[in-house]
């Protein structure tokens, strides 16, 4: 594919574009790149991970020692006064706050700067007001009252609350970051998968030269090898083969290509070697069609903070309007001395509407939600599948490998009169062996479990698209379509009426013949997996209308959803179809969650609004998707939704409590009780409480272990 310029956007204001990487005016959030590379390194991620690993160390003994000082003062030795205590917090704090939480000064600035308020907003101020009110009691212990002062002299810090608060949002960003990179480990796999070379025809004796993926052109004449790549997309002029489409059409079984074929830039070619002339090249292959569609639809996404966002935006200037109301009504009315009462006051409020809690609300519950699917064998990329999953109203699946074992096997060897079944699939099995047929191998396979041996054969002959005939202990032996026994004049009519009801039941028929008389019918079939019905059932009861999607033709695909109750079909899909009937259904209104497991599921796993991977599927459709069910079990598709809706609800309730609770706390901090009960609220009681309301946020979050799924 062809090399092309990187830009860079914001995941939360794409709108945003820049030919350099940088952070986004509006909202101060590293840009990412919107043409993804196979390789590329991650400096944000980096970056965050070296800060948290650093802040992590000073915290952990600096948290240790503030308990110990303030819990249980006994235990600290006679020559460790508290002065020196607050000076040792000093020095520990002080690197966490200013350098590693710089990034978030830097992106609360911006966010100020551009009127943006968010959560960057909430988070500098906290730790900004934390830490600033610290510094000055510890340099400056003369300017507050004498009730702020410890029985040793001290004013209270709360250097231990600016440095954990830090380290805490430090860790949110890096599990965000991880994430986030996790999106684009699609789009890598999809680009690996394009061969970088080709061998091109320069002439008419069929003289061949090597030249790179870039330099291929339409119209080029191209070479292809057995167990090479398709190099580009194009159509066969010479030779025939079994091609593995797996990676683009999710079908397991070979695809047989002859003269006047299309090929698909890379497939594998099996066995034969083919001439072909490529028609797409570069951006312009399916390959680079489905990589660019996987790049569109996870460019964007609906952040799970947006709630939050949009209550700090309104409460961030509330806080501070109260902060400054605060300082210039203690300034003006309080008593002696009223600038320290003042500044006591601001602080106060400043500390209790601390952003701690809500920004905890949501992301302490997801990490208990995707802890518990992770016990039940669910694996969750991120908070955005959670909060969307709870809307889905649609479940679009893809048939083979998802609601089938993606396995063929042979599921009937029906005999006639006067032939010894086993002895007939021995021979069946033995042409088999000598075919390329893409079912040859459930029928050598169904020899293995009888513990049949094979033999040679004889004179064999394939027929392109109809069969094989051979010879084995001097019989002729057909196995093929019913168009092959028609053209050897031999007549099925005793079995039509058997052979259409097995093709009513999903299964594909081969016939087979000797010395030119019917013998027997081989049943192939996919088997739906145990769980997909009471899964569809299930699904439909929880209020999800469920959709199937396959490439199959229609006749084979109304058997299968007919077995398992779905009314809703759509066959013969080829990979792009399945992402625009996803846009299709999602301009309807519907939200839409599609489970598939092939990569040429990967774009309709990113078109919609979740995507959810069966765990035996391909790495790329599980990196395109937002769930992967380990074992493969739509009926985890249940427990995604509950676990959804349970989860959703949880992260409401702590919003609101946060939100409340900071709320209810502020007047309280900026002195509403002084005038009727002679009550200043200390920093100290303002940070127990932020504390408190933390610690419910969590109790609350942690329920979520013992939903029922």
């Amino acid at each position: 594919m062809p090399t092309i310029k990187t830009q860079y956007t914001c995941p939360m204001h794409p709108e945003i574009i820049r030919d350099e990487p940088g952070d986004c005016p509006i909202c101060g959030m590293h840009l990412e790149p919107i043409t993804v590379q196979a390789e590329e390194k991650n400096e944000e991620l980096d970056d965050m991970s070296r800060r948290f690993l650093i802040s992590t160390v000073l915290s952990i003994p600096l948290f240790a020692l503030a308990m110990v000082h303030d819990i249980t003062p006994q235990y600290i030795p006679s020559w460790l006064s508290a002065q020196l205590v607050q000076w040792i917090e000093f020095v520990l704090a002080t690197p966490v706050v200013l350098w590693g939480g710089w990034p978030f000064y830097v992106k609360g600035y911006q966010s100020v700067k551009t009127w943006n308020l968010n959560m960057f907003t909430l988070i500098s101020m906290g730790v900004g007001a934390a830490y600033l009110y610290s510094v000055v009691a510890l340099f400056f212990p003369e300017i507050f009252p004498p009730l702020m002062h410890t029985a040793e002299g001290v004013v209270p810090v709360y250097f231990e609350a600016a440095a954990v608060i830090t380290t805490l949002v430090l860790l949110g960003q890096v599990l965000e970051l991880r994430a986030r990179s996790k999106t684009n480990t699609a789009i890598k796999t999809l680009l690996n998968l394009a061969p970088k070379k080709a061998h091109r025809i320069i002439d008419e004796a069929g003289n061949e030269e090597e030249v790179n993926l870039e330099l291929v052109h339409v119209g080029d004449k191209l070479r292809v090898k057995p167990g090479e790549k398709i190099p580009v997309d194009g159509v066969v002029i010479e030779g025939q083969s079994n091609i593995d489409e797996s990676m683009i059409t999710g079908e397991p079984v070979l695809v047989q290509k002859t003269v006047g074929d299309t090929l698909i830039g890379a497939t594998i070619n099996k066995n034969g070697t083919l001439v072909m002339q490529a028609t797409k090249v570069g951006s312009d292959t399916m390959l680079a069609q489905i990589v660019q569609m996987v790049a569109q639809a996870q460019r964007s996404r609906a952040p799970i903070q947006q709630l939050a966002d949009t209550v700090s935006s309104y409460f961030v200037p509330a806080v501070v309007i109260s902060a400054v109301l605060a300082f210039i009504g203690w300034y003006i009315w309080g008593p002696s001395p009223q600038l320290a009462y003042a500044v006591v006051a601001a602080v106060s409020v400043l500390i209790i509407a601390c952003p701690c809690a809500l920004g905890l609300a949501t992301p302490i519950s997801i990490m208990v939600a995707t802890g518990r699917a992770a016990l039940s064998g669910i694996l969750i990329k991120d908070a955005k599948t959670l909060e969307t999953m709870e809307k889905i109203d649609t479940l679009v699946v893809d048939k083979t490998g998802t609601l089938t074992l993606g396995k063929p096997k042979v599921t009937d060897f029906l005999t006639a009169s006067g032939y010894d079944t086993k002895e007939l699939v021995k021979y069946a099995a033995s042409l088999e062996r000598a075919s390329e047929h893409p079912l040859a191998q459930s029928v050598i396979d169904y020899a293995t479990e009888l513990n049949i041996s094979l033999i040679n054969v004889d004179n064999f002959e394939a027929v392109p698209g109809k069969g094989v005939i051979a010879k084995i202990d001097g019989k002729k032996i057909i196995l093929g379509s019913e168009k092959l026994l028609q053209e050897e004049n031999i007549s099925i009519e005793e079995v039509r009426a058997k052979a259409d009801a097995m093709r009513n039941d999903a299964k594909g028929i081969i016939f087979m013949a000797i010395d030119n008389k019917y013998c027997a019918i081989i049943a192939i079939e996919d088997p739906i997996k145990e769980t997909s019905v009471e899964a569809v059932h299930t699904l439909e009861k929880e209020g999800i209308t469920v959709v199937m999607l396959s490439g199959d033709n229609e006749f084979t695909a109304n058997a299968v959803a007919k077995k398992l109750g779905i009314s809703k079909v759509y066959a013969n899909v080829l990979p792009d179809g399945k992402a625009d009937i996803i846009k299709e259904l999602q301009s309807s209104g519907a939200r839409v969650a599609m489970a598939g497991d092939g990569i040429n599921d990967a774009p309709a796993l990113a078109q919609a609004d979740v995507g959810i991977a069966m765990g035996t599927g391909t790495d790329v459709a599980i990196e395109s998707a937002g769930v992967t069910l380990i074992k493969g079990d739509l009926l985890g598709i249940v427990k995604v939704l509950r676990l959804s809706r349970a989860t959703m609800q949880n992260i409401r309730q702590n919003l609101f409590f946060a939100f409340v609770y900071n709320s209810a706390g502020v007047p309280i901090a900026a002195g509403v009780l002084y005038p009727f009960f002679g009550i200043v609220l200390s920093p100290i009681i303002a940070a127990a409480a932020m504390s408190f309301s933390s610690v419910s946020v969590i109790a609350n979050a942690l329920r979520l272990k013992n939903v029922k799924l």
